[in-house]
């Protein structure tokens, strides 16, 4: 192998361990942001960062909906988090738990930012019924006995879909 080819081979490997790396920097990024929201502690006002536009980019929708005090004397802070980013606009969207002192607790991965809820009102998840979905139903999640492991949002009859809590101990990050 000529030396060229080898440098080239050592440019490329080191090119592609920088784009592996590039999200962890957006990662802490976002863990600032969030802590900012949460400090402002301005319920269901939108926080806007970054910018998205038609050439790609990336932008995060932080939402802070409240805390509420569950039955077990632990205190709740809830955030929606929508990601967006590429040019094709794709969007990662979360509710986030962080305890009375903005520590990260876990997190509702949410395949549909349609799915996120709306408000928070005495420990209760308020979710907006989607335009497909039955308009009878209402998707009511109460956390006040805790941070349930799973929340189902029915949507048609027996269907909905099941969001999974994650949490710090077993960490996959939002």
């Amino acid at each position: 192998m000529t030396k060229f080819k080898k440098k080239l081979i050592q440019q490329i490997i080191i090119l592609l361990g920088f784009l592996y790396c590039l999200p962890l920097i957006g990662q802490e990024n976002n863990s600032l942001i969030r802590l900012k929201v949460l400090k402002a502690n301005t319920i269901d006002s939108l926080y806007i960062f970054g910018k998205l536009t038609d050439n790609g980019g990336e932008e995060t929708h932080l939402k802070y909906l409240g805390q509420f005090k569950a039955t077990n004397g632990q205190t709740y802070k809830v955030m929606t988090s929508i990601y967006f980013w590429g040019l094709s606009k794709h969007a990662t969207s979360n509710i986030l738990i962080y305890n009375k002192t903005n520590e990260y607790i876990g997190n509702y991965n949410v395949w549909v930012f349609d799915d996120l809820p709306v408000r928070l009102e005495n420990g209760i998840l308020i979710f907006k019924n989607k335009e497909e979905c039955d308009k009878i139903i209402a998707n009511n999640i109460d956390l006040k006995n805790g941070i349930p492991k799973q929340i189902f949002l029915k949507c048609q009859g027996k269907n909905g879909d099941l969001y999974n809590f994650t949490s710090e101990k077993n960490k996959t990050w939002p």
